[in-house]
């Protein structure tokens, strides 16, 4: 840039040749110089308000149009899909396969002490102690006179108590606002549900975490906000649980058993509808872990998941349906049932003896042991133990409970020749119920894999193939004998065509030395209806003993299959099955003529 002298000399030379003053072209020169700057600025100031107000324009324009918008649309409720959205605190309810509560949360307070500012604590301690019976007055009474400055009370209170400890009148007793997890149906459904408590505690709230079942698995899930309050529904029915448990419930009792175990499930889609282990808790006031003892003794324990026994004769069917799979016999294939059966020092008997041949079925309905094992012979070690496998019985099972890996199946350490014997008729390998229940279910619907689960499923599960629709048809076919003419004659439901095999094994000694004389583990594996089947019950009835007659009856047959034949009379309506009536032929008529 190019400036302009304010004394140009030229300039100051003709001006003093004309005789002007020098001085005025100066301050005109400077005069110029100021307009021109005053110009510049102008015509800046002039573009910046120009485009501040083109922005002002853009921008009320764009809200004018997003406003305008707005109101042309339907009202909606605003959804919040980000982070951001508002938490909800409180603990997801459990709700069964129809919606009905299992599980949910209940607002009540919590009764803690600040012993420096009570008057009489002396009285507090007293009327607290006829309040609340469990606690101890002179215990209490140390902790009030004593250097605490807190104390906690009582965790939960009724709305009852609450009042009578508010009629104390005590400045020194606080309640704090608390949620706590109810289970409205008590002891139902117990160990399916677990138990929640609680985690971190303040006064003024509770972290509320599961502790056990479906409560522990699934505690992530039921704490998550993302959640928005979404219950978890389980495939459980609970009219069919609670009704179940009656049954169950009633049958040990009659049959003097120390413990039972149950597990209805849908053979396609793998739902359990049912599963009740006795003796239960009540999951409001869950029971402490047994420290010392047989953990199996504990009302915690839960014998249809954890418990694994040698569950008897009902394996025979897996033996014989891989035979007939196989190639290797048909239903009328004779076989050798001469006992006893020798492999070296062991012998094999029957527990009656069933001549020297028997066909393959009625190696099931009369359940030879002989028979079963010289079938396992044929079909091999290495194919036993993979078809097993395939059913699921040589890992734990993988339904959605936390004590599920607990129920691993015991196998023996060398799987030899006579264990390929034993185990077909159900000695030396000892597995849960529910794995019965999914090995029965995997074998009787089709011959498909399914695996247990206690979450509600839409879909039948499409699982590998197990065996042949055709054996799975025979298999039916061979349990339904068992039922009409065999060792589960009791197993009879009218208008329900009842399949199902018992199984009666020897009750181990708690030191692993031999087995009880006089004590068994009874079970009925069954399925119905047989000729379109649905479901799968297995009912095992631990050291059960019907004393009705002169000497006591422990097989499954006087014990685990009445049980299971009530538990199917009661439960099968509910389960919207119709009975099978069947129609009488019409008679004959024929017409005669009186003469007349």
């Amino acid at each position: 840039m190019i400036r302009t002298p304010l004394r140009p000399l030229a300039a100051i030379l003709k001006a003093r040749d004309r005789g002007e003053d020098t001085k005025a072209i100066e301050q005109e020169n400077i005069r110029q110089r100021h307009e021109e700057m005053a110009d510049k600025a102008r015509m800046r100031a002039e573009g910046r308000l120009l485009v501040l107000g083109a922005g002002f324009f853009l921008a009320f324009m764009t809200i004018g149009m997003r406003m305008g918008t707005l109101a042309n649309t339907i009202p909606e409720e605003p959804r919040a899909i980000a982070a951001g959205s508002a938490i909800i605190g409180q603990r997801s309810d459990i709700v069964d396969r129809n919606g009905r509560i299992l599980a949910t949360n209940l607002e009540t307070h919590s009764l803690y002490a600040h012993p420096q500012d009570m008057i009489e604590p002396e009285r507090a301690a007293t009327e607290l102690a006829a309040i609340f019976p469990e606690l101890d007055a002179d215990d209490l009474l140390e902790d009030f006179t004593g250097n605490r400055k807190f104390l906690w009370v009582r965790k939960q209170l009724s709305p009852e108590q609450m009042q009578k400890v508010h009629d104390i009148g005590s400045p020194g007793l606080l309640f704090g606002p608390r949620e706590m997890r109810l289970y409205p149906n008590g002891p139902v459904m117990a160990h399916i549900l677990g138990g929640a408590s609680y985690g971190r505690e303040g006064v003024a709230s509770a972290e509320v975490i599961g502790v056990a079942g479906v409560e522990r698995q699934f505690d992530s899930f039921l704490r998550n906000p993302a959640s928005e309050g979404a219950p978890l529904e389980l495939s459980v029915d609970l009219t069919v649980q609670a009704t179940t448990e009656e049954v169950l419930a009633g049958g040990m009792n009659l049959m003097n058993a120390k413990g039972a175990a149950s597990v209805l499930m849908d053979i396609h889609t793998g739902e359990i509808i049912a599963m009740a282990s006795l003796p239960d808790f009540d999951p409001n006031n869950r029971p402490q872990v047994l420290l010392e003892g047989d953990q199996s003794d504990s009302p915690l324990f839960n014998r249809a998941v954890q418990g694994v026994y040698e569950l008897g004769s009902t394996f025979k069917i897996f033996t014989v349906a891989q035979a007939m799979d196989l190639g290797l016999l048909n239903r009328n294939t004779l076989i050798n049932t001469e006992s006893p059966m020798e492999w070296g020092r062991h012998k094999i008997r029957d527990f009656h003896d069933y001549g020297d041949l028997l066909t393959a079925e009625d190696v099931i309905v009369k359940s030879s042991n002989v028979g079963t094992a010289r079938i396992a012979m044929q079909v091999g070690t290495e194919r036993q133990r993979s078809f097993l496998g395939d059913l699921g019985f040589l890992e734990a099972t993988p339904v959605e409970m936390i004590e599920a890996p607990s129920g691993r199946p015991l196998l023996p350490p060398n799987w030899s020749e006579i264990s390929t014997m034993t185990i077909s008729y159900g000695h030396g390998l000892s597995t849960s119920p529910l794995h019965l229940a999914t090995g029965y279910a995997s074998l009787l619907n089709g011959g498909t894999k399914v695996e247990p689960t206690l979450l509600r499923q839409h879909h039948p599960q499409a699982g590998d193939r197990i065996v042949s629709e055709q054996t799975s048809q025979i298999a039916r076919e061979m349990l339904r004998a068992v039922v009409v003419r065999g060792t589960a004659s009791f197993g009879e439901v009218a208008g329900y065509a009842v399949a199902g095999k018992t199984g009666t094994a020897d009750k181990p000694r708690e030191n692993g030395r031999g087995y009880y004389d006089d004590k068994v583990i009874a079970t009925f594996a069954s399925v119905f209806p047989a000729n379109e089947p649905r479901y799968v019950l297995i009912v095992t009835l631990d050291e059960p003993s019907e004393n009705s007659g002169a000497k006591p009856r422990r097989t499954a047959g006087w014990t685990a299959v009445p049980v299971a034949a009530e538990m199917i009379r009661r439960v099968a309506p509910l389960l919207g099955l119709r009975p099978a009536v069947e129609t009488l032929r019409p008679t004959s008529v024929s017409l005669t003529s009186n003469g007349g």
